[in-house]
């Protein structure tokens, strides 16, 4: 918690004196580490234990800490082999770390695409020293793969402390990781795993400080209920939990205020305020919403409620290969009412009931082996409820406890409630350990991680979780690339065969998917004009530290504008609604060195680019009007 919140304070801090680099980098961690030697007897436990290699191999003998192992193990190894190829990373949180390093310091982006600028900067700030220091994003993974392995000791705590029986904490402690938003984000970049961490650390903190007294603890929660906003706005309705299990202790508060104040600096520097503060001044809207021109509760509540619900639920409970997806999808499609098919169409697009062929990191949820132990579950407290002779009363202590536990399912109400979830229950992978602790508090609870068939089902789970693994397109543990492209022209008959080749292959290519345009820009162009939108723009900063730096243009800027900003290359895709190729490059005098057709994502067709080169503007009356482009299919 301490070095994620250094690492967001460090970020702004050498941003407001334009040293976000290396050098700036380095200089702010030896300080940071000289402050942790000089108060090493205050700040670092006095009996650190050893690693224990014979307690080790003892507990990873036993079932489930061994499935958690090979789960674990697995996931890395696919960060560590394959480039990073999750498409938001690439798009834009990447991207809008190498421009701050480029410029030696945050600032808002001139562009269309205003994500690079209005969203959180939680894992950003994490990344951006690992860039600086190592000019590759293939090690990025490392932030998930840590907050991966952090999760079963935080479970297992933050689920003894609301009462979960410890039998039931260590079944669960193992269980709940495997959940396919954490294990199939584990090896990747992408920003919704690993919040979780700072989720359970932030209430876990808070209940262990009501316990003990003890001022470290409370600011360990403030600092971690701080990051967790930091991570993601979608995250701020966990602050209603966090806030019923730390309120309580302010007794702690009032014996050490000077300790808590000192404390608020870190946390505001780490939370998500710095970034509200910035959309406020630069587009008028705390939230940003109004430069990304989106509305948030724009359909009425009960309206998304349903339709995420629906959606939350099917997705979350399809198995991770549903090869009958497309029967299931016009299934659903004839037995939805005619009236709420059209509303749901308006308001949030076809496909509502729909559900994929594979569970990938982008739309992935607890996942289907998860679910199903949950909802049996909960059908054990509902019987353990009808089999209590008597009510029994709740003890004020007890009290505090149950509503840390219900507080959850009223944020996921409001969230719901707020916000479409079109993107995929990964929004709630922060959310699903806190609403699952209440669920495991019965005693019956206590009987079912007992019975054989229960943990067959459970291991029968991780099982099915390694098999997504393995078979991932972002990841595959598999030889994919050998196999398709020696069967590849037997199997394309087959529409699903088709889907998944194209799968393998958009995702293999998207790290360098702009590569084949870059090879043909002269070897001393530094800067290149890109028509930024959500389109993986890491692949044009390639290699990282270069040279080379990316400026985003606008397609209505004008030809001296581009020129103003030192750029005589562009490359562009165009948008024929608005204006026609031809008109484009009349208008901006310029002319086509190439077209090139990518293909981004595996279910779209591919787009096409223009890699232009401006005119000089003494020349632009001598010069013929340019022919239309024509488009090759490479």
């Amino acid at each position: 918690m301490v070095f994620s919140a250094f690492c967001s304070c460090a970020g702004w801090g050498l941003s407001a004196f334009h040293q976000l680099n290396a050098a700036g980098y380095a200089v702010t961690f030896l300080l940071g580490l000289a402050v942790v030697w000089l108060l090493r007897k205050k700040v670092l436990p006095g009996g650190l234990r050893g690693w224990n290699l014979r307690k080790q191999r003892r507990r990873f003998r036993r079932a489930f800490p061994l499935a958690f192992l090979v789960l674990a193990s697995l996931a890395i190894l696919g960060g560590a082999l394959d480039p990073p190829s999750n498409y938001d990373a690439l798009a834009y949180r990447v991207p809008r770390v190498l421009h701050w390093l480029a410029e030696g310091r945050w600032h808002w982006i001139y562009t269309d695409f205003q994500r690079v600028n209005t969203r959180a900067c939680g894992i950003e700030w994490l990344s951006a020293p690992l860039i600086a220091f190592t000019r590759t994003d293939r090690l990025l993974f490392l932030i998930n793969a840590a907050s991966f392995l952090l999760l079963p000791g935080l479970v297992f705590s933050l689920f003894r402390r609301v009462g979960v029986r410890p039998r039931v904490a260590w079944h669960w402690m193992w269980l709940l990781p495997t959940g396919y938003c954490y294990l199939l984000q584990a090896g990747s970049i992408s920003n919704d795993m690993f919040s979780t961490v700072y989720a359970l650390a932030a209430v876990d903190f808070a209940l262990r400080a009501r316990k003990s007294g003890r001022v470290s603890e409370v600011c360990l929660s403030a600092l971690s209920a701080a990051l967790l906003t930091g991570a993601k706005p979608t995250n701020l309705p966990l602050l209603l939990p966090w806030a019923v299990a730390f309120v309580p202790s302010w007794r702690v508060w009032l014996a050490r205020p000077l300790a808590l104040a000192a404390i608020i600096p870190p946390a505001l520097g780490a939370s998500f305020l710095p970034t509200v503060a910035l959309n406020a001044i630069h587009c008028g809207d705390w939230s940003g919403a109004a430069a990304e021109q989106v509305k948030f509760g724009a359909a009425p509540a009960w309206l998304l409620l349903l339709a995420n619900g629906v959606m939350v639920t099917l997705t979350n409970v399809a198995p991770p290969v549903f090869p009958f997806a497309s029967t299931w999808n016009r299934a659903a499609d004839a037995l939805t009412p005619v009236s709420l098919a059209a509303l749901w169409g308006r308001q949030f697009g076809p496909g509502v009931t729909h559900l994929p062929e594979l569970q990938v990191e982008e739309g992935a949820g607890a996942g289907f082996g998860i679910t199903i132990l949950l909802g049996l579950s909960l059908i054990a407290v509902v019987i353990g409820w009808r089999r209590r002779a008597k009510p029994q009363t709740v003890p004020s202590g007890n009290l505090v406890l149950r509503l840390v536990c219900l507080a959850p399912w009223v944020s996921l109400l409001y969230l719901m409630a707020k916000l479409d979830f079109r993107s995929g229950p990964r929004y709630l992978a922060a959310y699903y350990p806190l609403l699952s602790m209440g669920l495991l508090i019965s005693p019956t609870q206590l009987e079912l991680v007992r019975r054989n068939w229960w943990r067959s089902w459970a291991l029968l789970s991780c099982g099915l979780a390694g098999l997504l693994l393995v078979i991932s397109p972002a990841r595959p543990l598999w030889p994919a690339g050998w196999f398709f492209q020696h069967y590849g022209p037997r199997l394309k008959s087959s529409r699903l065969a088709v889907r998944a080749m194209d799968a393998y292959e958009a995702k293999s290519k998207r790290t360098e998917v702009f590569a084949p345009v870059i090879a043909l820009l002269p070897a001393d162009v530094t800067i290149i004009g890109f028509s930024a939108g959500d389109f993986p723009e890491t692949s044009l900063w390639k290699p990282f530290g270069g040279s080379r730096r990316i400026l985003h243009v606008k397609m209505s800027d004008s030809a001296e504008e581009m020129r103003r900003r030192g750029i005589r290359y562009a490359l562009v895709t165009i948008d024929s609604a608005k204006e026609s190729w031809p008109e484009w490059l009349q208008r901006m005098n310029a002319r086509e060195l190439h077209a090139e057709t990518l293909k981004m994502w595996g279910s779209r067709p591919p787009f096409v680019w223009h890699l232009v080169e401006l005119n000089p503007p003494d020349t632009g009356q001598d010069k013929p009007k340019p022919e239309p482009a024509r488009y090759n299919d490479s």
